[in-house]
């Protein structure tokens, strides 16, 4: 069996708008399984990954669709705990016309923020692993702690830590980020993605950030910048630069977490522990990082988030094309 790559945080149904309207019609919505950790996990799953989602829905009918939605996708679902004490979370996506998007979330309470620090079991963390949460679980004290409970044991066990800041301005209390809580777990992982604009909302001097980030024990920093290209910074090897494909873009739910899915793909599969991530070279890092590159633009041709994501023949596909 491949190396683990367990995904942490919420599961939710994204309700895509179907377009703008027009003439006075009414805009309508379709369901889709999504959550950036949970459309990370479906990720690393349809490249052919030893793909596992923790955390936890509602017991209820989204929760049920979210599992079996999960389960067909290949993603492990044993350690994904359901609860009456909450509904499922949800998020209405609209899109405009370049097919970037908008997020309205139903999410206070849902079923994911009450996952507690004890539902981790030190069991999960006792093969070699990836483990992967963003900022969505940071978004009140409890749930921080339990995300900082999964940090600290995958750390114990050697795993890589990843760390998506994927910041979501409208889910943090009254709209205000508690940078310094968002620094601190950023900086608390080996492996960070951010984009610029994340960046300039956590620091006035994002290039500032990464540096300390880097002398805090950061061993990879990838920064990504719409469709411009992306850069990541190592300790070791300095700055590169990777360009994006050029696509046509239909809709970008899902782009972030195809990125993120084929960056922990290539991870796990050059050996998923720490010491592994700190030998590898520079032109290994650039390959990794356009195969990553490869599976945003993918995602983006298509709509919704699981359904776009692409398999290793997909995104290999599109890596031949720049």
């Amino acid at each position: 069996m491949t190396t683990k790559v367990m995904a942490f945080g919420e599961a939710l149904i994204d309700f895509l708008s179907n377009g703008a309207t027009q003439d006075g019609e009414l805009e309508s919505f379709t369901k889709f399984p999504g959550g950036a950790p949970a459309n990370v996990a479906v990720a690393v799953a349809r490249l052919g990954g030893n793909s596992h989602f923790v955390g936890q829905v509602g017991d209820d009918a989204f929760g049920h669709f979210l599992k079996s939605s999960l389960d067909g996708y290949g993603v492990n679902t044993e350690n994904m705990l359901m609860t009456k004490e909450a509904k499922t979370a949800l998020a209405f996506v609209s899109l405009d016309q370049t097919g970037e998007r908008s997020f309205e979330f139903y999410r206070s309470p849902s079923a994911d923020i009450l996952f507690k620090e004890t539902d981790f079991e030190a069991s999960w963390f006792a093969e070699k692993g990836v483990f992967h949460t963003c900022s969505n679980t940071l978004t009140d004290a409890d749930i921080t702690k339990a995300t900082l409970a999964g940090v600290s044991m995958a750390r114990a066990a050697h795993w890589i830590v990843s760390i998506d800041v994927n910041l979501r301005i409208n889910l943090w209390p009254n709209g205000q980020v508690d940078t310094k809580r968002v620094i601190d777990w950023m900086q608390s992982g080996d492996v960070v993605k951010a984009s610029l604009e994340e960046l300039a909302v956590l620091a006035a001097d994002p290039f500032a950030l990464i540096d300390e980030s880097l002398a805090a024990g950061v061993t990879l920093f990838v920064l990504t910048d719409g469709a411009n290209p992306i850069r990541f910074y190592t300790a070791a090897h300095g700055e590169a630069t990777v360009l994006t494909p050029k696509v046509d873009v239909k809709d970008t739910t899902a782009a972030g977490d195809a990125f993120v899915g084929g960056l922990l793909y290539k991870l796990a599969e050059q050996g998923g522990d720490r010491a592994s991530l700190r030998t590898l070279s520079a032109q290994e890092l650039v390959d990794i990082v356009r195969f990553a590159a490869a599976c945003g633009a993918d995602s983006v041709t298509k709509l919704g988030a699981y359904p776009s994501l692409p398999t290793l023949s997909e995104a290999q596909a599109q890596l031949s094309r720049f």
